[in-house]
């Protein structure tokens, strides 16, 4: 039986997670405020992070090198797709959009994934995921507020339906890794192959690498681009990686999930203070729609299926 202080530990680390990841939007937007591209800024987050992971992956790892190289395929499209695609976009639509609300876009991945499932693998979804994905989709049409006076840049939009996209593609390969690979060591080896992969788009021009060494603006002072490059890559990136990886092994994949969901609200939070961006009364109403709807979703996953009654398994990332 769990004792309880294990879980009250559990709980605290995959809060610290939540906490920890919903600032990297805020970290990057002083970045790429003072003209880093969003590419420059996702390499300097994921491979100072690759790094500094690496060393507990491969402690993990010991004794068991021939799990690694059977999953060298499925590390590579994780860190194409769920690590490189899904910062990529995020972190662009960071440029257009309040953090906040380019978080909640991106969170309609998880509604892709019930999609992707019935449409590609036939396993219909039933009423309460139907319910979940439709309250989502009605959030959608709050957050981008199309009849209020203040319309959402479509280009950012965009950009945060892309990182839905590729937060999809996070969840349904993290899902079928190898069980005997080690999540520390498949984070890690997402990010490197992350930062390589842009690095070498970037070096022959395929993507705009543009970085800035010089002061930028952060919570309203000016300070060292080396502070928000630390904070992306040590406090947004190493501490929430392994914070919820600990959390996980503690609470299991789907109870961390759950508390993963108040990333949504830590972002926004710490964007209105930092930033001072606060979503409008009708967004808020819409994001409220949007995590509700995520919500439905995750407990309808809890349900033991029926064997008549297919249910679309949305893969329980090892990491949020």
């Amino acid at each position: 039986m769990r004792q309880p202080p294990a879980a009250g530990l559990g709980l605290g680390l995959a809060l610290l997670s939540a906490v920890t990841f919903a600032t990297s939007g805020t970290f990057a937007r002083s970045l790429i405020d003072a003209g880093w591209s969003a590419e420059a800024a996702v390499i300097a987050r994921v491979g100072v992070a690759a790094l500094i992971v690496a060393v507990p992956a491969a402690l993990s790892l010991r004794g068991r090198w021939g799990v690694l190289r059977r999953n060298l395929a499925a590390i590579g499209v994780f860190g194409l797709l769920g690590v490189a695609t899904a910062q990529v976009c995020f972190f662009n639509a960071v440029r257009y959009l309040p953090v906040g609300v380019a978080l909640l876009l991106e969170y309609l991945g998880i509604v892709l994934v019930v999609g992707w499932m019935w449409l590609v693998h036939g396993q219909r979804p039933r009423r309460l995921t139907v319910a979940g994905s439709v309250a989502a989709l009605a959030g959608l049409f709050f957050v981008l507020d199309l009849t209020g006076a203040g319309r959402l840049d479509a280009v950012g939009v965009l950009w945060g339906l892309g990182a839905a996209i590729g937060l999809a593609g996070y969840f349904v390969l993290a899902g079928r890794v190898d069980e005997e690979l080690p999540s520390v060591a498949m984070a890690s080896g997402g990010m490197a192959v992350g930062a390589a992969v842009l690095l070498l788009l970037g070096a022959v021009g395929a993507l705009p690498l543009r970085v800035v060494f010089g002061e930028v603006t952060f919570a309203g002072q000016r300070t060292s681009w080396l502070v928000p490059v630390v904070g992306l890559s040590l406090i947004a990136a190493v501490v929430a990686y392994l914070a919820g990886i600990a959390g996980t092994r503690i609470l299991g994949a789907r109870l961390s999930s759950f508390v993963g969901l108040t990333e949504v609200m830590f972002a926004v939070l710490i964007a209105w203070l930092v930033l001072g961006e606060l979503p409008t009364v009708v967004q808020l109403l819409g994001g409220a729609l949007i995590v509700a709807g995520v919500a439905l979703v995750r407990v309808d996953e809890l349900r033991a299926p029926r064997a008549d009654d297919p249910q679309p398994q949305v893969a329980e990332p090892a990491l949020p």
